[in-house]
């Protein structure tokens, strides 16, 4: 009987950040120290998205007034 997780069969992926000091990219692994590969600086900036995402919001007085009358 196999049993296969979905945690087992899909690897870490890395996310990019950009360095605070030389704006080199680094792919930083979970577990991974958070530190620039090029100079060793430690505050590192997290790339956007590409993915369209959009946010719902309503004006707080149009919904203030469908919610008292």
């Amino acid at each position: 009987m196999e049993s296969s997780s979905k945690t087992e069969s899909t690897p870490k992926q890395a996310m990019v950040y950009i360095c605070g000091e030389c704006h080199h990219d680094n792919e930083i692994r979970p577990r991974d120290p958070i530190r620039c590969r090029e100079c060793g600086y430690r505050i590192m900036y997290k790339k956007r998205t590409k993915r369209c995402i959009l946010f719902r919001y309503y004006l707080k007085k149009n919904y203030l007034k469908k919610n008292i009358i």
